[in-house]
């Protein structure tokens, strides 16, 4: 019998990487390329949505081109990308706006008032707040944009679209898979459904909503002119994908209660699996999005660029905003400059949210450096940067946990460039309390979809038992005891920073 293959592709932030795997799971390919962030105005974070789809043919190209396998072995495709952002397509399925980034906050003013307006509603509707997200973004380019907004058909994200112009599909055909809705601002996320009221009380038509599909579902064919451009067999189906993050858990082999996932990538994420879906009307902080496999939901939060952040104190401060320093710290230094210093009362703790605060909804905090003597290093700076990740996860933990009381938390897997710092790691185990393991020789969300496309293409019987053969454990940090009250004080001591900053920008 022919081998099959499995392509799954990531249109990231800072780039997109697609990677092509046998049906057993082994990488034969990956190709990264670069993504263009465009900053036109103060706020403002875009990509043009064609360079998106031109990263995907090129990086599927290569990937073919170094395998050297016959297209025609391609048993399916399936993409993902950055979820919490939107482009606008016309009745061609050609995109009018640009890509509207998750990390642009010129909707600040449109998320207070979603909030303000039916905020709990959406929260207990879609299982998010109103944050930097669909909704708000929405609501920004009908108020700001009314012309764009009129032509426009439907409103997708990056790899719904990249998926409608690989398989020539209208903005009839747009659509949005179910991972997600929560993200929305419109949807009635247990339904799977749009919500009429929501739509009907800020004005929006609900025929500008794409259709809502299974992660799993074939929504079309690679045509003969992609083919072309791509390299891949015309005719190929292409699975519905899910949204990125989504995706990294699935590679993680999420598929179960009690399985926690951190990414420690550009956003920092951390996850965990249930049965069943709770939103956060107490803290509204943590959202709660279908997992990719049927039945199952991740309530989870994230730092706006929390992995940014060790790239901006990298360059900017480390090495002191010379571009392209010869002598500038790699990473693996600077975490040895953090690594010998023993974790003290007297730390400087660090407010991670340069973009603005996303879980909860803080549009306007800052992030800080607080508690500052002459004593502090480079290395002190640095740690209390991976620790304020931390310090943010251990809020995210404490508030599962009261949502969340039987369930039996066993480890978290942690993926994405961040997880091979054994520092960074031991700080996440140390203030959680919980094991961190690592994920061996994971090419992280493309392996995921690469998972959904032989499940939506019938390789699979069973996405949790292809998930489990696929994907390989490595290291175990284990938590030392021993600092949990240091931690405790900390995380304390965090909070009330966060709530006395929020009391000064309220002023």
């Amino acid at each position: 019998m022919t081998e099959k293959h499995l392509i799954g592709v990531d249109i990231g932030t800072q780039g997109t990487k697609a990677v092509l795997f046998t049906q057993s799971g082994i990488c034969l390919a990956n190709r990264f390329k670069s993504s263009n962030l465009i900053h036109p105005q103060a706020g403002a974070v875009e990509e043009d949505p064609e360079c998106q789809l031109e990263s995907v043919f090129d990086t599927v190209q290569a990937c073919l081109r170094e395998s050297k396998i016959d297209p025609k072995s391609v048993a399916a495709v399936a993409l993902c990308g950055q979820m919490a952002g939107i482009i606008g397509v016309n009745q061609d399925g050609r995109h009018i706006t640009p890509y509207d980034s998750w990390l642009d906050t010129r909707c600040a003013p449109y998320i207070e008032k979603m909030k303000h307006n039916a905020g709990d509603e959406i929260l207990a509707k879609t299982g998010c707040f109103p944050s930097f997200n669909h909704g708000p973004k929405i609501l920004w380019w009908k108020s700001e944009h009314k012309d764009t907004y009129r032509q426009i058909k439907a409103f997708v994200q990056p790899a719904g679209y990249a998926v409608m112009r690989l398989c020539g599909l209208s903005g009839g055909d747009a659509f949005i898979d179910k991972s997600y809705l929560h993200f929305s601002g419109f949807a009635d996320n247990r339904k799977n459904s749009w919500d009429a009221e929501l739509c009907r009380q800020f004005d929006i038509a609900i025929e500008k909503m794409p259709q809502i599909v299974d992660s799993d579902s074939i929504v079309g064919e690679i045509t003969g002119a992609m083919a072309s451009k791509c390299g891949l067999a015309p005719g190929t189906p292409v699975a519905a994908g899910c949204g990125d993050t989504v995706a990294s858990f699935l590679a993680c082999g999420a598929t179960r209660p009690g399985i926690c996932v951190d990414v420690a990538g550009t956003a920092s994420v951390f996850a965990a699996t249930t049965d069943s879906f709770q939103p956060d009307l107490s803290d509204r902080t943590l959202g709660c999005g279908q997992s990719a496999v049927p039945g199952f939901w991740h309530p989870y939060a994230y730092i706006n660029g929390g992995g940014m952040n060790l790239e901006w104190f990298r360059k900017e401060i480390a090495g002191r905003g010379v571009a392209e320093d010869k002598n500038m710290l790699s990473f693996k230094e600077l975490d040895a400059l953090a690594e010998v210093l023993t974790p003290d009362t007297t730390d400087p703790v660090f407010i991670p949210h340069l973009g603005g605060r996303v879980s909860p909804s803080q549009p306007h905090l800052r992030g800080a450096w607080i508690g500052l003597d002459w004593n502090h290093t480079l290395g002190h700076l640095y740690r209390a940067i991976l620790e304020g990740v931390a310090l943010e996860y251990g809020i995210y933990l404490q508030i599962l946990k009261n949502l969340y009381p039987n369930l039996k938390i066993s480890e978290i897997r942690i993926t994405g460039g961040g997880e091979k710092s054994r520092i960074w790691n031991q700080i996440k185990a140390d203030l959680l309390g919980i094991s961190v393991v690592q994920i061996e020789a994971s090419e992280g969300a493309p392996m995921g979809l690469a998972l959904l496309a032989g499940y939506a293409s019938g390789i699979f019987k069973d996405l949790d038992e292809a998930a489990e053969q696929w994907t390989k454990t490595g290291h175990m940090t284990a938590p030392h005891p021993q600092i949990n009250d240091l931690y405790r004080e900390r995380l304390n001591r965090y909070q009330e920073y966060i709530r006395a900053i929020n009391a000064v920008n309220e002023l």
